[in-house]
């Protein structure tokens, strides 16, 4: 069983091509979370729909579950215990992690069935 928290707002999950410097400013707002992940093919950056970077492609809108953390990274099976019974809901997700914990973005649209989903598999959610 986890502890999820319910973030305030809408997010979005954006695409710049490779090689585009971070936005300015992208990471200086204080509220919600932001996660930027560059590769060879893409800058991807999650964040709070009304952050969204110029020049974008753009998929919005999201809502954001940050599992209560901190957590030790040597645990198993965090994602798949969130993410197997959204599966068995039909409810997509994009994932992402940092150094303290996990995140899931699930549609908006989806949400009362996603929030079901990960309480009726045993977790409890906040906010």
């Amino acid at each position: 069983m986890l502890d999820i928290a319910l973030l305030p707002g809408e997010y979005a999950v954006c695409r710049l091509a490779a090689g585009t410097a971070v936005p300015g400013g992208l990471l200086n707002g204080a509220d919600g979370v932001v996660s930027v992940t560059c590769t060879a093919d893409e800058l991807s950056v999650i964040c709070p729909s009304d952050r969204v970077p110029a020049d974008a492609v753009v998929e919005t809108p999201w809502r954001c579950l940050q599992v209560i953390g901190p957590m030790d990274l040597a645990l198993t099976g965090i994602l798949a215990s969130l993410a197997g019974p959204l599966a068995e809901a039909r409810v997509n997700i994009v994932a992402f992690s940092t150094y303290d914990t996990d995140y899931l973005l699930v549609p908006t649209v989806r949400l009362s069935e996603a929030l079901a989903a990960l309480t009726a598999a045993g977790h409890r959610i906040a906010g």
